[in-house]
């Protein structure tokens, strides 16, 4: 009976709906996550009586057929980037990012990671780096006699040196955008590479015209939005069980037609 076959694609699409949920509800206090949602297309069809096939020697045609779904697949887990809250924290190295952008990275392989996670810290020479201890891009180092860091809006970095009255500029942060942010291959601690699909890096100020700002002193917390979770969840659970009820059921018909013998 394909309805076995068809219930089993419906049982393993739910089980991936609800482990993508439940990766988003373990990361409902990551820095800067952005929640997935679980995507799904139906499966190639049986036709039983072709559509638009001949019908009789007059011309006639079958005008909607006999069309037999064969179940469900996975089409993709889509990652919605859509703003996260803005947390205040008081740190001065952690930065918020309001609207688009990525923090630039460089990896111990040279390669360059995008994050939206802004908790910096400084390394045993003054560079602000991740919590992993990668240079935040383009490479900020504050002067071990800096008694104050203070970061704007665009991303300029300025301290006060102890002893002098004006302020001095160190640097300046940079964000990327990309074409398709879904595109970019999540590679885990919030670090993400450019792939085809994503497009390439498009780097600027922050501030410039379609790049987001910066907000010293604050994170930008994850946004997943634990009541939709768990209605979504809720969802997921009911539909795992009605596909178990189709294996069931079609179980009993098979017992029915074996004890008519």
């Amino acid at each position: 009976m394909r309805s076995l076959d068809i219930g089993a694609t419906g049982m393993l699409a739910q089980q991936l709906n609800v482990e993508v949920i439940s990766n988003n509800l373990a990361n409902m206090n990551t820095t800067g996550y952005k929640r997935q949602r679980a995507e799904f297309q139906d499966l190639l069809y049986q036709d039983l009586r072709r559509v638009g096939s001949s019908s009789s020697d007059t011309g006639t045609v079958v005008p909607t057929g006999i069309q037999l779904g064969l179940g469900v697949e996975p089409a993709a887990i889509y990652r919605i980037t859509t703003q996260g809250n803005i947390q205040i924290t008081e740190n001065p190295l952690d930065l918020a990012l309001e609207g688009k952008g990525y923090f630039m990275v460089e990896l111990p392989s040279g390669e360059t990671a995008y994050t939206r996670d802004g908790t910096f810290q400084l390394s045993p020479n003054g560079d602000i780096v991740t919590g992993d201890g990668y240079i935040v891009q383009p490479g900020i180092t504050i002067p071990p006699d800096a008694v104050s860091v203070t970061i704007n809006s665009s991303g300029e970095v300025n301290v006060q040196i102890d002893g002098q009255t004006t302020p001095t500029l160190v640097g300046q942060f940079e964000l990327a955008t990309f074409p398709n942010e879904p595109g970019l291959d999540a590679i885990g601690d919030n670090l993400f590479l450019q792939t085809e699909a994503s497009g390439n890096e498009t780097v600027a100020a922050p501030g410039t015209a379609g790049f987001g700002t910066m907000l010293q002193g604050a994170v930008e917390t994850s946004n997943v939005n634990a009541v939709q979770e768990i209605t979504n969840l809720i969802s997921a659970q009911r539909a795992y069980e009605m596909n178990s009820k189709i294996i069931e059921t079609s179980d009993e018909m098979m017992q029915q037609v074996s004890n008519l013998g």
